[in-house]
């Protein structure tokens, strides 16, 4: 997993900021910033860090809050576009999937992911504000398709809109939800997902968990599918991956 988001809350949410003061800021020295800064040191393979978070264990280029203040320095360098992209040419042998985390902004970072991804999955929690945000995504996305056809690379191909967040109330669910989704595939013109993400505790619960250290609670996520296996929401992220695989014909 690639973390392209400045807030870094894939990286939180995969356990690897466990630090509580910036004395023990691990990350600042070798995240996603310096795999996009440097040509030739800072290879993934060098800055992937293992997140044991779920059994079995994968590896994470992670974010820092850092990242927010170099995106005027990266976008004085033509060449940090491809990058990424490049980097992730030198590990296709090693990763059968990887999945990049990008800002809900579309800025740099995003089109950094869009250039080096395969595929594009966007979350959305189906609002007016979101919908509205859905053009300008189909925007940059033929922008990048424009610039990836130089590339002589495919285009982007929009898998669709993930419903996400979204409220358990049996209005929302019967009357709102049918709505919400007819108006993103009919209006804005992307498909919406079988697979939907409700909003539940369990998540919550994951994410939110710490551990005492000495007389400090240190953020402790874990996984839901090791939190509850059983829960409704291990269910529908499961269903979520399994969808996915099948539209990507992934075995």
């Amino acid at each position: 997993m690639i973390d392209l988001d400045s807030q870094a809350n894939a990286t939180f949410a995969v356990g690897l900021l466990k630090f509580y003061d910036e004395t023990y800021d691990t990350l600042r020295n070798s995240y996603i910033y310096q795999v996009l800064a440097y040509k030739d040191d800072y290879p993934i393979s060098k800055v992937a860090r293992k997140s044991e978070f779920i059994n079995p264990p994968f590896h994470v280029i992670p974010s820092h809050i850092d990242l927010m203040e170099h995106e005027l320095e990266l976008l004085q360098r033509p060449q940090t576009l491809t990058r990424l992209l490049k980097k992730l040419n030198e590990i296709r042998s090693i990763y059968d999937v990887v999945l990049i985390d990008t800002p809900p902004s579309l800025n740099l970072y995003a089109r950094i992911a869009l250039i080096a991804a395969d595929y594009l999955l966007i979350p959305s929690d189906l609002r007016p504000f979101a919908n509205e945000g859905l053009r300008n995504v189909r925007r940059l996305v033929n922008e990048i398709n424009k610039f990836r056809e130089v590339m002589m690379r495919e285009p982007v191909e929009i898998i669709g809109v993930v419903a996400s967040r979204i409220g358990t109330t049996k209005k929302i669910i019967e009357c709102a939800l049918p709505k919400m989704i007819e108006t993103v595939e009919k209006q804005y013109g992307f498909q919406v997902l079988d697979s939907i993400i409700f909003e539940r505790s369990e998540i919550y619960e994951a994410v939110g968990r710490t551990q005492k250290v000495d007389d400090l609670m240190i953020p402790d996520p874990i996984s839901i599918f090791d939190l509850n296996p059983e829960s409704l929401a291990a269910k529908e992220f499961e269903n979520l991956a399994n969808e996915v695989m099948e539209l990507l014909c992934i075995n």
